[in-house]
């Protein structure tokens, strides 16, 4: 939300030339202030009780890449699996669509950009809610959920985004908090529970920002690929076919939100 308030207020603020040439810089320049608030927290935030126990038992593993490939295998592509719709879909729209409603169906920048703020400010109680709802029914029902509302609503929203302007907030609120939000809220949770404690921190790491590359951050330029030679419904069965991946990822998913994290990690020593 704060960023694409940022990116609003620097497109009013520069004329489109100087926007174009340099301006579009300044809002991830500025991120720069996010990005030491969060090492701050992280340098800050206690370790779990598994891991200090596993820390005084001199249990750390020395190398935990390779750890992590020998021991949890299998954990790691379903984690990729289950992450790789999320967010895929994350850029396509949020990233992708404000191109495609300027440039393609004519619409002011502003209207697309108030479509993520609003969805986005809704998003940070939507994410809140489906993880806590994670916590009460188990992350598999909540993450398939969301994985079939992202596939069902693909070609609804981009009918909708085509109606006009003012269908913009409600085809953002269709795909991204009850698409988008519903897989995202049990994401750091599931993620960390499948991977045992000597591991865990560079499991849940590593599968989260792999996906980001081989997903979402070419995401937009495929979809732009796809829109100028197929058309918009070829971006749309490109999100419909990362979302059946995920739902396949995720049957294969084991139930976590009960299971101890000590138990995770006896399991995988064993």
């Amino acid at each position: 939300m704060l960023s694409t308030l940022v990116f609003a207020a620097v497109s009013a603020w520069l004329p489109e030339p100087a926007f174009l040439a340099w301006g579009w810089r300044v809002p991830f320049l500025l991120s720069v202030v996010l990005v030491a608030i969060g090492l701050f927290i992280r340098l800050r935030v206690m370790e779990s009780p598994s891991f200090e126990r596993l820390r005084d038992a001199r249990g750390e593993s020395r190398m935990p890449l390779v750890d992590l490939f020998r021991e949890h295998p299998r954990e790691v592509l379903v984690g990729m699996g289950i992450r790789f719709a999320q967010n895929l879909v994350f850029y396509i729209y949020t990233v992708f669509v404000l191109s495609y409603g300027e440039k393609t169906l004519g619409y002011p920048r502003s209207v697309m950009l108030r479509g993520v703020m609003i969805a986005a400010f809704i998003g940070i109680f939507a994410t809140a809610f489906w993880s806590y709802l994670s916590d009460r029914i188990g992350r598999r029902p909540v993450l398939l959920a969301g994985g079939v509302s992202l596939l069902v609503t693909a070609f609804p929203f981009f009918w909708l985004l085509g109606r006009g302007p003012s269908f913009v907030p409600i085809a953002m609120l269709l795909v991204m908090n009850l698409g988008h939000d519903v897989m995202y809220g049990p994401m750091a949770a599931t993620l960390s529970e499948l991977f045992g404690t000597r591991v865990r921190y560079s499991g849940a790491s590593l599968t989260y920002q792999l996906t980001s590359v081989v997903s979402g951050g070419v995401a937009p330029f495929i979809a732009t690929v796809l829109l100028a030679k197929y058309g918009v419904g070829a971006v749309a069965i490109y999100v419909m076919a990362s979302c059946a991946l995920t739902l396949v990822a995720t049957v294969f998913l084991p139930e976590t939100h009960r299971i101890a994290l000590d138990a995770v990690a006896a399991k995988s020593v064993a």
